[in-house]
């Protein structure tokens, strides 16, 4: 059950991916990205007052680390979006299981089978055959982005999981990522005002992309947070590979993006990478100092 809401979690997070990119023709990734924490954050609080819960937490201190986390990620990921095709920057992106599997390992000291390190080898030369045939001269900062984002976001998962033993729903820790998002967001967004010296229409199409971009996104984070909350980590963390795929049906779909050779071979290694991480990973208790 646990897979099937980390599935979920994947198409969402497509869908907010195209939602960026349409959006991204319209608006600044500082605007993206404030808009993607306010409207998330309006949506999670409307249902903490309907429902007469409560955001009082006694651990802060782990929301604010996968806030900050899970803001950086996010403002390369999108910074990303808007330089190169969406099917690689959401590749580049879902490498963080293999950087989370990297810090389990190394920072948690939780045992894990020496073959899932062949898994990681084999994920590392996929994202270096995908990003050989499509990253262009004019595009190595949006492959850098993208991979930063995976690396960065792995922090945030790992957070997520903590979030998860300690009891916090997972509204709250959406509710203070999107928090967190926000108020980073903003001093981005004045500041690029300010240069502009004009205000920023927004028209109704650039609206509806906006509320895709929040609402997708704040649905995909509960789905996620609750697969990391009750699911094994690795095995869930392996699921968040379907992102890929449903963001290649779509790129191919309404962007007519075509990967080469190499690169769908890149993809391919990536996503048996995640499979194997799945059969090599077992649960074990943490090693003691």
């Amino acid at each position: 059950m646990q897979s099937l809401w980390m599935i979920a979690a994947s198409l969402l997070f497509a869908c907010m991916g195209v939602c960026v990119k349409l959006g991204s023709v319209q608006f600044s990734a500082a605007e993206l990205v404030f808009y993607r924490g306010a409207i998330a954050l309006l949506l999670i609080f409307g249902y903490v007052r309907i429902a007469g819960l409560t955001l009082s937490t006694r651990h802060w201190r782990t929301h604010v680390t996968r806030g900050l986390a899970g803001f950086v990620s996010l403002v390369m990921y999108f910074y990303a979006i808007s330089l190169i095709p969406l099917a690689t920057a959401v590749t580049l992106n879902y490498t963080s299981p293999l950087f989370l599997a990297l810090l389990l390992a190394f920072w948690q000291r939780e045992r894990i089978r020496p073959l899932l390190f062949v898994a990681l080898a084999a994920g590392f030369a996929g994202v270096i055959l995908l990003l050989r045939p499509s990253w262009h001269s004019e595009q190595p900062a949006g492959g850098l982005f993208a991979l930063g984002s995976g690396m960065v976001s792995s922090i945030a998962y790992l957070n997520v999981r903590k979030l998860g033993e300690l009891g916090e729903p997972e509204w709250r820790t959406v509710f203070y990522f999107s928090l967190i998002a926000a108020i980073g967001g903003l001093p981005w967004v004045v500041a690029n005002a300010w240069s502009d010296q004009l205000p920023h229409a927004i028209d109704a199409r650039g609206w509806w992309l906006l509320l895709g971009v929040g609402g997708f996104g704040a649905l995909a984070q509960l789905c996620m947070t609750r697969a990391y909350k009750h699911g094994k980590t690795m095995v869930t963390a392996s699921f968040a590979y379907s992102t890929v795929v449903f963001s290649s049906l779509f790129g191919m779909l309404l962007w007519n993006e075509r990967l080469p050779l190499m690169a769908l071979l890149g993809v391919g290694l990536i996503l048996v990478s995640g499979i194997l991480a799945t059969a090599f990973s077992r649960a074990a208790p943490v090693e003691q100092d």
